[in-house]
């Protein structure tokens, strides 16, 4: 069968995407067919109909309208699918101009991914989108990174071991990697943390053609300049280059120079410490209840992104940490300057996000008011902080909100202070910038006091003031007098200006040169205002871009004031303190509190939270304090809040603390509580074994590592073994300062051994057989767990609870009698369970006769009756 001229354009720009759906622009649709609109309309829950066939068989078809095309994008990408966007390359009457059944030109000039999205209602404002790219060369390995809606660069030279790690710390939205063995290796890890695992061909990532495409990009000869990158740095970055050109069509986006990290320069989180410690997701996957939602105070895009990468990427230089502490020290003391900062940048727009639609023409008017506006913030924030002495953190992000004087007055006079979204929609120019543009906004809107101003000009200038100017469809703008007065206007000279063009029955018309050009003017107006407009939009856009450097240090300058100011409102109102970091391995911490559980228990309106000292302070060696204590008395949350202590100081913020003395931690671990991954094969003790083992084969010395209940996911004296074994392999080996909390009151006995190893103990009061939970943790050892007291807490049926306490009982008393309690199952007695409800016998004939009988009432005749009535019921049953 034939295929129409419009379906084989379809098919061969299909086949060019063959991994993508295919939006194919007709009119105001984008419209999609075969397997691509069964997909789409399950997806989208959109009706699904057909259009014509192709090889005998109906044709699926279904639509989305183009100005609502952004939130279906949404849709899609969350749900897996990129999108391969093909628009009209040309018009309708273009194309006819070949030929009148030409098919319009269409072709591809975008394909959306999860890692290349710039539009605001496809991003989360507060959040980064990285893509991220991943290369092996023999035995090197590296990562590169990138925000197309920032601009923001990144590269790092890694192990390959670490790949892991460091996905879960960029949490990125794609990771593209070579086709073949990479792909392989990689695509466990992707499964793992769902990300969009893209492969590329391996020519993307060639180190050699990379450098060149990183030169041209940035428009330099040598790459030196940015750094000193090695042959995988530089394959990573190139091939994510590379994407970005196949993705844009060519249209680069506005990337920052390349911003080279390293692993010793922040501390070392493994993604089972960050799931652990719920830093900016909590264990259910959302942002609530993380310790990000808990610090959050910023009010403004980037500075919410900025925290998120500290928070991420704690430092380990105190050449950084001490500048940020000094910055939040002046932001606390000036409360009043703070607060006024903080009104301030809470107008200012997202500039990085406007300056990268603009850079790859995606944007609108309203990017350029957020660029005019975030200049006009920024000279009002410059001006709060004139007469204070500040520190240099602060001088220098100040130093970059200057010089952008004359782009501010150019954009001040250009705009209108609400401009519309799409340039195609027009009126963002303000009046008075353009004179061309006025005129034609006059004829277009005031055409017809125009015309009237012309019919006065030309009565005055004939004498005729029966002379009118009027218009039909055929002749449009005409001159019409009557009869009479027509004489004179075609007699000299006024017939040298008017041109006669019809005579009727009572009226005769004329022309003008001057009403022939007004008449095209003001037909033209509209489209001359719409164009004027755009030319003046390219010309803004393009002033924007040539200062498009300076303004990503102002975005840089607006966010780290932000953050200064959202976390000195913080430790106002959340009674936090200034910690003090060096390079000691002191580690003393005293009225610690979890930031997110005291939250949680103010909103709950329950009992404020208990504050507790912890004191891992070593001169050299190990510093391990083993905790024990009942369930439900708090040992994971004391772990857990002196974690996140640190790693709240060593971001640069204040910390839920009296005090706190840090020396710098290298590498933070946590393993506390687990759950079964059945989709790996592996039970809840395997995923405790194995996060055990990467803590084992990587701590060191410096390390800050917090463990509870090794061994608990198997039997008593394994899990036990595995324990003790731990504990001594922490001390003697890694030497680290750590938290090991414990059921395993055997363990109690190592510390009399173990010089580094201090006995803690969360306290708890026993009331009328009721356990009281004090959440206070004091040196010294419990001498039980209470488990049955909390098992009786959490609603165990009164039986089990009763039977618990007598094995419970005689498991104790064997133990004191020498039996190291060990108890035969045949000592113990069965469980007494509750006699089954029995039913009521039926009442006997005798029992009835004896009910009626009254002794001391009975005659001796009676007594005498009543014994045969007796006799005859015994006889009868």
């Amino acid at each position: 069968m034939t295929v129409t001229p419009m379906m084989a354009q379809y098919l061969d720009i299909k086949a060019q995407y063959p991994d993508a759906l295919l939006f194919y622009r007709m009119g105001d649709f984008y419209e999609m067919f075969f397997d691509d609109a069964v997909n789409a309309a399950e997806a989208l829950d959109i009706a699904l109909t057909k259009r014509g066939k192709h090889e005998g068989q109906d044709i699926p078809m279904c639509g989305v309208p183009v100005h609502a095309a952004e939130g279906y994008l949404l849709t899609l990408i969350r749900k897996g699918f990129r999108v391969a966007v093909g628009e009209q390359l040309e018009s309708p009457a273009e194309a006819k101009k070949r030929g009148y059944k030409a098919v319009v030109k269409r072709g591809v000039v975008r394909l959306v991914t999860p890692g290349t999205l710039t539009e605001d209602s496809l991003l989360e404002a507060r959040r980064h989108n990285f893509l991220v790219a991943y290369t092996e060369l023999r035995d090197a390995a590296a990562l590169a990174w990138a925000d197309i809606s920032t601009g923001a660069f990144h590269v790092m030279p890694i192990a390959k071991v670490r790949l892991s790690p460091e996905l879960a710390r960029l949490a990125p939205s794609e990771l593209i990697v070579a086709d073949g063995t990479v792909f392989d290796h990689c695509r466990p890890l992707a499964d793992e943390y769902k990300i969009p695992l893209t492969p590329i061909g391996k020519a993307s990532f060639d180190s050699t053609a990379a450098e060149k495409r990183l030169c041209s990009l940035f428009n330099v000869s040598t790459l030196s300049g940015f750094g000193t990158f090695s042959r995988a740095e530089i394959s990573a970055m190139g091939a994510l280059i590379d994407y970005l050109e196949i993705t844009q069509k060519g249209k680069l986006p506005l990337l920052q120079p390349p911003v080279q990290e390293s692993e010793d320069r922040t501390i070392q989180i493994d993604a089972a410490t960050r799931r652990n410690l719920e830093l900016t997701r909590s264990l259910s996957g959302g942002r609530a209840g993380s310790l990000l939602s808990v610090v959050d105070r910023t009010v403004t895009p980037g500075g919410a992104r900025l925290l998120e990468q500290r928070m991420s990427s704690p430092s380990r230089s105190l050449d950084v940490i001490h500048p940020r502490l000094s910055a939040l020290d002046f932001a606390v003391a000036e409360h009043a300057l703070s607060e006024d900062l903080r009104a301030a940048l809470r107008k200012t727009p997202d500039l990085d996000r406007a300056l990268s639609r603009l850079a790859l023409e995606r944007g609108g008017p309203r990017d350029l008011a957020a660029i005019r506006n975030g200049l006009t913030q920024a000279e009002e924030i410059r001006a709060l902080c004139d007469t204070a002495e500040l520190p240099a953190l602060i001088v220098d992000a100040l130093n970059n909100l200057t010089g952008f004087d004359d782009l501010l007055a150019l954009l001040d006079a250009a705009l209108v202070a609400e401009p519309p979204l799409m340039a195609r929609d027009g009126g963002f120019i303000a009046p008075g910038y353009d004179p061309e543009l006025d005129e034609a906004r006059t004829l277009r809107d005031e055409g017809r006091s125009v015309i009237a101003q012309l019919q006065q000009k030309y009565a005055d200038y004939t004498g005729v003031n029966a002379l009118k100017i009027k218009h039909n469809n055929v002749l449009g703008y005409f001159i019409e007098t009557t009869a009479v007065h027509a004489e004179k206007m075609m007699s000299a000279p006024l017939s040298e200006t008017y041109i006669h063009r019809q005579t009727t029955a009572n009226q005769v018309r004329f022309t003008t040169v001057e009403l022939s050009e007004l008449e095209t003017r003001i037909l033209n107006a509209g489209n001359l205002a719409l164009e004027t407009e755009k030319r003046l939009y390219q010309a803004l856009s393009a002033a924007i871009m040539e200062s498009a450097a300076q303004l990503n240090q102002a975005a840089r300058g607006l966010a780290e004031l932000d953050l200064i100011t959202a976390l000195s409102d913080l430790a106002r109102a959340e009674n936090w303190t200034k910690p003090t970091v060096d390079s000691s391995r002191a580690f003393a911490i005293s009225g610690g509190r979890h930031p997110v559980v005291e939250q949680a228990l103010r909103q709950q309106g329950g009992d404020p939270f208990v504050a507790n000292d912890c004191d891992l302070t070593a001169s050299d060696g190990a510093a391990v304090w083993l905790l024990t204590g009942p369930n439900m008395a708090g040992k994971s949350t004391f772990l857990r809040q002196n974690a996140l202590i640190a790693l709240l100081a060593q971001m640069g913020s204040y910390v839920p603390a009296n005090s706190a003395h840090i020396g710098l931690v290298s590498q933070l671990f946590s393993r506390v509580g687990a759950s079964d991954d059945l989709a790996r094969g592996r039970s809840t003790f395997m995923v405790e074994m194995v996060e055990t083992a990467a803590i084992l084969n990587q701590a060191d010395d410096r390390a800050l590592v917090i463990l509870d209940e090794i061994g608990r996911g198997t039997a008593t004296y394994d899990g036990l073994s595995i324990a003790w074994a731990t504990l001594e392999h922490l001390h003697e080996v890694n030497r680290s300062r750590a938290l090991f909390a414990t059921h395993y009151h055997e363990l109690t006995q190592l510390a009399a051994k173990l010089t580094g190893v201090d006995n803690a103990t969360v306290s708890v009061k026993e009331w009328e057989g009721e356990v009281i939970f004090l959440h206070e943790v004091r040196k010294g050892a419990a001498d039980r767990s209470y488990g049955v007291q909390v098992a009786q807490l959490a609603g165990l049926p009164a039986s089990v609870v009763t039977r618990a306490r007598d094995v419970l009982d005689m498991l104790e008393k064997s133990s004191r009698e020498g039996g190291g309690g060990s108890v035969q199952i045949d000592d113990l007695p069965l469980f007494a369970a509750a006699p089954a409800p029995q039913p009521k016998a039926t009442a006997s004939p005798i029992d009835a006769i004896l009910a009626e009988i009254n002794p001391d009432d009975l005659s001796p005749r009676d007594a005498l009756e009543a014994l045969y009535r007796l006799k005859d019921a015994v006889t009868s049953k």
